[in-house]
């Protein structure tokens, strides 16, 4: 029973095909591409794989992004696209935001991917998810799956050329991260890296104050492993976070 999980981000789409919906899947095929060049995969990696039974994928991207991607499909396999989107509770968690379906359903998925990744090590403790790609989101879950809030703030890409175009000299580096920059590059470098480890270190400390104990933190996205030599709290790196949340969801939908 073949299952195709889909990711699109706001940079790439992602894909995974799985021998079954359920978590511990073996994985038969994976890629990426970059959304303009997605009018390809049914012409390309997509031709060479088994028709999968079952799809279901997450999205932040614009509505015609996932018609482009339904339009693939269709040309492929007849099998129907359905998308996750964020609800008051599924897989094990309860969604605490004000309005729950306004929740980007990336960040819903991940936070089911890590709560289950944590389960399956152990015991239940409170978790701090963290995704790092265009931009950075940073979610607070207590341990008993209450999803309590998150923060968004902008990716290194973005905090650069923001700088880039609103003061004068200052042009996107090549700098490296250091504790103490002497040059333009380093210091910008520095900054946006030093930015999000700070938004990481304080949603631990919130998250140690409201629940009483040490979250586990898990990291993902694809500039996750430019954060690993400058954070200060212990962090596990899972790349496959958001897959994960998509089997675990599809295992439950779909049986």
């Amino acid at each position: 029973m073949p299952f195709l999980a889909i990711d699109i981000g706001n940079t790439r789409l992602k894909w995974a095909l799985y021998d079954a919906p359920r978590p511990g899947a073996a994985l038969q095929a994976q890629g990426a591409e970059f959304l303009e060049n997605i009018d390809k995969l049914a012409d390309g990696p997509w031709s060479a794989i088994a028709c999968p039974d079952r799809m279901l994928g997450c999205a932040v991207a614009a509505d015609a992004i996932k018609r482009r991607v339904q339009e693939q499909m269709e040309e492929l396999w007849d099998i129907p696209a359905q998308w996750v989107v964020a609800s008051a509770a599924e897989a094990g968690l309860v969604n605490g935001y004000d309005h729950p379906a306004r929740l980007g359903a990336d960040r819903w998925v991940a936070m089911v991917g890590a709560r289950h990744h944590l389960l399956a090590q152990g015991a239940p403790r409170p978790l701090v998810v963290v995704m790092v790609g265009t931009a950075v989101t940073v979610e607070a879950v207590d341990a008993d799956g209450r999803f309590l809030g998150g923060f968004i703030l902008p990716g290194h890409g973005i905090m650069l050329r923001a700088l880039e175009s609103g003061t004068a000299g200052l042009h996107v580096p090549t700098g490296e991260v250091c504790e103490f920059p002497t040059n333009t590059s380093d210091a910008l470098t520095s900054g946006g890296t030093y930015a999000i480890a700070g938004a990481i270190e304080r949603m631990v400390q919130h998250v140690r104050r409201h629940c009483g104990a040490e979250p586990a933190c898990y990291m993902t996205g694809g500039a996750g492993w430019k954060m690993a030599p400058s954070m200060s709290v212990a962090f596990e790196l899972v790349d496959s976070l958001i897959f994960d949340g998509l089997l675990e969801i599809a295992r439950l939908r779909f049986g």
